[in-house]
């Protein structure tokens, strides 16, 4: 089992500027915003850091800033995963993936693929690298949904397969998948407000959009349930559920940058065809920022 991925990570956002440009100042204010919350580990160019709208020097320019400010502190998984296998297993063997820990790689979206065609895709991503890989099952982005009978299989079949990242919001697929995974096999939540009953039901923590905006809190919230302490845990969870629920009311990754705004973070820019949320959403992260205690 992989320990540095256990607990909190945070996949964090790209600042833009307002003219569009990567917003390095920014990422590098957010990078220290974590390592002052206590997360554990640090996701790059995932689907909250607007990876599928950076070219190619971009991604470069947010790996870079990201790996100098985080100063070897925490440790880094790096986003690369797409629709076209052969784009994703290309990307792999020619990026350089010394500063990471893992790759988060998710499911092919658009093309619909058969559960056979996940585990071909899998393999394939597998055979590319000997780092550790985090599948990631989020089927209201990517069109359809890896079975929890063919995450067991490519986990049993491709050890560098370590993890999921699961953000099915189907508990009965997660808790087969804890139920007959193999040992070191982690389930990771990939939605905050469940990541509470998942961890109670046996994964490891989370990869979270919330912990950007209040890593202190949330990952304290994942230590508190990885020890069982429930009842405290709870505390916190509940604390946290009704920003988290703002934050996707209109869009991810629009509302966790406006909360970033509004902790005076970084700017709440987001790229087409992403816009800023609503005035309704606006208003209540307001509300609800200006109220945190």
């Amino acid at each position: 089992m992989n320990k540095n991925l256990k607990g909190t990570g945070v996949a964090i956002v790209t600042p833009f500027d307002k003219k569009g440009n990567v917003d390095t100042k920014g990422l590098t204010n957010v990078v220290k915003h974590l390592h002052d919350g206590k997360v554990d580990y640090i996701v790059v160019l995932g689907t909250t850091g607007e990876s599928v709208t950076l070219n190619k020097n971009e991604k470069q320019l947010v790996i870079d800033t990201v790996v100098k400010a985080n100063g070897n502190k925490l440790p880094l998984v790096l986003g690369i995963g797409g629709n076209n296998t052969h784009e994703v297993v290309n990307t792999i063997k020619h990026t350089d993936l010394k500063n990471f820990e893992a790759v988060l790689s998710v499911a092919p979206y658009y093309n619909k693929p058969n559960q056979e065609g996940y585990y071909q895709h899998y393999k394939a991503v597998s055979q590319a690298t000997k780092k550790d890989i985090i599948l990631y099952n989020v089927p209201g982005r990517t069109g359809s949904n890896v079975t929890w009978e063919t995450q067991i299989r490519i986990a049993k079949d491709f050890k560098n397969i370590v993890a999921t990242k699961e953000a099915s919001g189907n508990m009965e697929q997660i808790m087969k998948v804890i139920k007959n995974k193999p040992k070191d096999f982690m389930v990771i939540s990939g939605d905050d407000n469940l990541t509470l009953p998942i961890i109670a039901a046996g994964g490891v923590g989370v990869i979270s959009v919330v912990a950007n905006a209040f890593p202190k809190d949330f990952s304290e919230m994942v230590r508190l349930s990885l020890k069982h302490k429930f009842t405290e845990a709870q505390k916190l969870h509940y604390k946290l559920v009704d920003i988290t629920d703002q934050l996707f009311a209109d869009g991810n990754p629009g509302g966790i940058k406006y909360a970033l705004s509004l902790l005076k973070k970084c700017e709440p820019y987001v790229r087409l065809p992403l816009c800023e949320p609503n005035v309704k959403v606006k208003e209540a992260l307001q509300k609800l920022v200006k109220n945190y205690k």
